[in-house]
């Protein structure tokens, strides 16, 4: 929980400081050759660079055509703007690359709801609506894992992790259509935020209620992983990487369970090495992989942090309120929870 980082900027900075030198001292001592990375960028070729980040911005895109979809559905008009939605989309980007524990998910929360007239349980439905949003990746992901295991060179010990990902998000995908088809779900008055939390999912999955919207919701998410698979492979051809596709899904899927759990900021040389390691089984050279690793993110980060700079200036926020926003809006739900908790008891007292 976000509540649990200490709310001291000075045992804030220390310990980013010393979580930050001890990953650098690590990789400086046990990483790859340095000065085999720095000659690996000496060759690349600049036009899939740009191709690449094309294609990303294209991922970005459909995946906010993707949350919009989940949002229309799950909240009576006025219905944001698809503007507002994918500004939000891509300040909570830049949120995730620069903010500790996946702060990016709360920071769009907040920034699209300065968009909507005040209501009733506004923060509850868009987090719900983010949830369901998450959700849909699992579809992606499990086709995608379906594909690398049949056609990719994958080392023994990346196997279990896909394997694993693939139940986890089966299970996940099942609990969320049974809650999506209860409307009312009884977890006890006396768990007060629990409680809040299991309603806002409940209100986000509404959208697996309607099947033809998602289904397209499913479908951009789709299109957004296809082109994020394809800005990998772009990324690979840039660096001299010629391998199939199987191996860019493969380097995209291992990224992304490298980034499940955010231990500082973009995992960066966790992230390198989950990249360069599979690529050994290609006859990638580990250095080579690793360099590639770091322009992948690079080319990644320039999308979400390009995007997220320009929408947040758009939005009049700065970045000091960006750092405020994950606490704000945590604040908003226990305000929250508090106020409907009450409410929800009287009216389960109140007959019909």
């Amino acid at each position: 929980m976000i509540s649990a980082i200490p709310r001291s900027p000075w045992v804030r900075g220390a310990l980013a400081v010393m979580l930050v030198a001890g990953a650098a001292l690590a990789f400086w001592w046990r990483g790859p050759s340095w000065s085999l990375v720095a000659d690996a960028f000496t060759a690349v070729t600049w036009r899939w660079v740009y191709f690449a980040v094309l294609l990303n911005l294209l991922s970005v895109l459909a995946r906010a055509v993707a949350w919009r979809t989940v949002i229309d559905q799950a909240m009576p008009p006025p219905h944001p703007r698809f503007g507002d939605v994918f500004s939000a989309f891509s300040v909570g980007l830049l949120a995730n690359a620069v903010l500790p524990a996946r702060a990016g998910e709360v920071v769009r929360i907040g920034v699209l709801r300065r968009h909507l007239p005040p209501r009733r349980g506004l923060w509850a439905t868009l987090a719900g609506t983010v949830l369901a949003h998450r959700v849909f990746d699992l579809v992606a992901v499990t086709v995608l894992v379906v594909y690398v295991l049949m056609q990719a060179r994958i080392p023994p010990w990346a196997v279990t992790s896909l394997v694993i990902v693939v139940a986890l998000g089966a299970i996940l995908l099942g609990i969320a259509m049974l809650a999506a088809r209860r409307h009312t779900i009884d977890v006890g008055r006396e768990l007060g935020r629990i409680r809040s939390l299991v309603v806002m999912a409940r209100n986000g999955l509404g959208v697996m209620r309607s099947p033809l919207a998602a289904g397209f919701a499913v479908l951009m998410q789709l299109v957004g992983w296809t082109f994020q698979l394809l800005a990998v492979w772009a990324a690979m051809r840039a660096f001299g990487i010629d391998e199939p596709l199987a191996a860019a899904g493969l380097v995209l899927l291992l990224m992304n369970v490298a980034t499940i759990f955010p231990l500082w900021p973009g995992n960066v040389g966790l992230l390198q090495a989950a990249v360069a390691l599979p690529l050994v089984s290609y006859g990638i050279t580990y250095a080579h992989g690793f360099a590639f690793g770091i322009g992948l993110q690079a080319i990644e980060m320039s999308v979400g942090v390009g995007a997220g700079l320009a929408f947040l200036a758009r939005e009049g926020l700065s970045f000091a309120s960006l750092r405020r926003m994950p606490e704000d809006e945590e604040e908003r739900l226990d305000e929250s929870a508090t106020t409907e908790a009450p409410r929800r008891a009287e009216r389960a007292r109140v007959p019909g």
